[in-house]
Parts: C-alpha cells; sequence; structure tokens
C-alpha cells in the first residue's frame, strides 16, 4: 500500500513564510500527479496546487504568485514553499499522489496563520 506523510506545519504570522514537504513511499509504478489540498475549518477540501508527472504546475486562483509546488522525481518528495502567508491560509494540508486514477493521502499537516 502507498504511503504518503506531510510534514512542516506549524503557527505563523501573516506575511512569514512556511514549506510543507510530502514523502510518498511503497512506489512501484509511475505517479501521474502529486498535489496540495486544503481544508479550512468549516469548509471543504479544496485544491491548492498540483504538479504532473511531467513538471506542469497548476495553482489556485489565491495562492498563485505566493505558493510554489516542486517536486523530486527519485525519491518521491513533494514540496510546497508557502511566502506572504494569509490568515485565510490557515487549514490542514494534505498531500495527494495518484496513481492511474487511484487517490492516496496524508494524514494532513496544521499550517495555523495568526497574529
Amino acid at each position: 500500500q502507498v504511503q504518503v506523510a506531510e510534514s512542516g506545519g506549524g503557527l505563523v504570522q501573516p506575511g512569514e513564510s512556511l514549506r510543507l514537504s510530502c514523502a510518498a513511499s511503497r512506489i512501484f509504478v509511475a505517479i501521474d500527479t502529486m498535489a496540495w489540498y486544503r481544508q479550512a475549518p468549516g469548509k471543504g477540501r479544496e485544491l491548492v496546487a498540483e504538479v504532473s508527472s511531467g513538471g506542469k504546475t497548476k495553482y489556485s486562483g489565491s495562492v498563485k504568485g505566493r505558493f510554489t509546488i516542486s517536486k523530486i522525481n527519485a525519491n518521491y518528495t513533494m514540496y510546497l514553499q508557502m511566502s506572504d502567508l494569509k490568515v485565510e491560509d490557515t487549514a490542514v494540508y494534505f498531500c495527494n499522489v495518484d496513481i492511474s486514477g487511484y487517490q492516496f493521502w496524508g494524514q494532513g499537516t496544521q499550517v495555523t496563520v495568526s497574529s
């Protein structure tokens, strides 16, 4: 079974930066896409950013220009560099791995932006 684990969440002040990491393991076939989702209290889960196997990236409008997604194919690691964080970025951030339509999720990491 594919395992996915996030790390790097925490409490920061508005305007600060944070980097999230995602490590996928027990991978025996090619990954199609890796993505970051987030879920704020009382809201549904939303796509933040994704990166395809070929390196093409996509961002939600609310984070474009502030967040950067990247990955290292060799060890199935993905990052989300978050800059100029806002209070509304507060959420649990989840790593998602798509392998031929099968979705694998991590447990999530809490990001709290507060003054």
